[in-house]
């Protein structure tokens, strides 16, 4: 779904759907390191969660920064594959979400899993808010919108993961 999204986002303009599909790149990653450290301890799982945390501050970060450049340099975006992209890529988050369901409470590791399959529906059903508010206005101030919402709900989850970590860190 990556190279889906990155190649619609790219052809749309829309820094909505490129965002959301730089996390779906991230998601993969961290989905990979939480399965390299399910079985060890939970100071390596801790340790694993403040990566993928961190990571996905950085992403939140990046976004924002990204926004508010297309915001004064780009032009509107392509509303009809923005949403048509949002909504296969809703389908196959949300079937994500929905195995990892039992997760969302449990060590920050698993834990972050679940947050970040959470927020991918989310900001699916954002990007698709977005291309109906572009094809409404022809305008792109909501596409950068719902960027900008997106990386603060990246940085929420950054927040939530690394507290708990650390947490996690200093009881082990």
């Amino acid at each position: 779904m990556f190279a889906v999204e990155i190649g619609a986002a790219v052809l749309s303009q829309s820094n909505a759907l490129q965002a959301d599909a730089l996390d779906f790149l991230g998601d993969a990653a961290n989905y990979a390191v939480s399965l390299g450290v399910a079985g060890l301890a939970i100071t390596w799982r801790a340790r694993a969660a403040l990566v993928k945390g961190s990571t996905m501050a950085a992403f939140g970060l990046w976004v924002i920064g990204s926004a508010i450049w297309h915001l004064l340099s780009g032009s509107t975006p392509e509303p009809q594959t923005m949403g048509t992209v949002a909504l296969v890529a809703m389908l196959a988050n949300g079937s994500v979400a929905l195995m990892l369901y039992r997760f969302r409470i449990g060590d920050a590791n698993m834990r972050s899993v679940w947050i970040c399959a959470r927020n991918d529906v989310l900001g699916n059903i954002a990007v698709m808010i977005a291309a109906a508010g572009v094809f409404g206005t022809g305008q792109r101030w909501p596409d950068t919108l719902v960027a900008v919402a997106m990386a603060t709900l990246a940085l929420s989850g950054a927040w939530t993961i690394n507290r708990q970590a650390f947490r996690e860190l200093s009881h082990a």
